[in-house]
């Protein structure tokens, strides 16, 4: 049992850092938004979408809902900090349409987690029932969340190109995937297995295409716009 215990939390720890990087990400994107002072036709939606999906994944972390996930909460809640960030950088530089779609994104997502809380704490009397109201919420935010990748691997299959699918981050994701599937195995905590499974198939199947379609891959075409966006649909973190 303690060897479990041990290996799981050091399982955990390698998925904190491997997420941490991934959160970090989306980094060029926001400089080259700071740079220019524009927001351009870069989208705030993935990034309130992630704020969201992070508050869910703290909340289910916590004692009150579920015993030794503390490091989902705490890369989570890492995530949550750098979300806010990248979502207040957006809110800047955005103009006055986009600002008041924010403001009622966040207004919205707020009121949700409310909900979510008061049903959790009121409605449900055992962890049990607990972890599997607010698990099956999380597994739905997840499966979601990978409808973005979908539409990038969609372009590659079209374009027979990966020039806007990078490698190490496709990398980086399968690797966060399996991670994550291996440290809700050693517990079996369904509610971390299932999205993270589809989390590492995902990372596979990109990896898969890459090698497929690399040598049909047009490198000297110029497309730094399209490069840009691609952050943008990129999941940052399947924990």
């Amino acid at each position: 049992m303690t060897d479990t215990a041990t290996t799981r939390t050091i399982i955990g720890l390698i998925g904190n850092v491997i997420s941490f990087l991934l959160f970090l990400s989306p980094v060029p994107t926001f400089v080259k938004i700071i740079k220019e002072k524009a927001v351009k036709d870069f989208k705030s939606d993935p990034y309130v979408a992630t704020l969201l999906n992070c508050a869910m994944w703290i909340f289910y972390g916590l004692p009150l809902i579920t015993h030794n996930n503390t490091l989902v909460v705490t890369i989570n809640g890492i995530g949550f900090v750098i979300e806010c960030i990248y979502v207040a950088i957006f809110f800047i530089f955005s103009p006055g349409k986009k600002k008041t779609r924010i403001i009622v994104e966040l207004v919205i997502e707020v009121i949700f987690m409310a909900i979510v809380i008061l049903i959790t704490v009121f409605a449900f009397h055992t962890s049990k029932t607990r972890a599997m109201f607010v698990g099956i919420l999380c597994i739905i935010f997840n499966i979601c969340m990978y409808s973005s990748p979908l539409t990038v691997m969609r372009m590659v299959i079209k374009t027979k190109s990966v020039k806007y699918m990078p490698f190490y981050l496709s990398l980086a994701n399968f690797t966060n995937g399996l991670i994550w599937l291996i440290y809700g195995l050693l517990d079996f905590d369904i509610n971390l297995v299932l999205p993270n499974g589809l989390g590492a198939l995902s990372g596979l199947i990109q990896l898969i295409l890459y090698g497929i379609y690399y040598r049909s891959t047009k490198w000297d075409d110029d497309d730094n716009d399209v490069r840009g966006d691609r952050s943008e649909v990129e999941l940052p973190s399947s924990a």
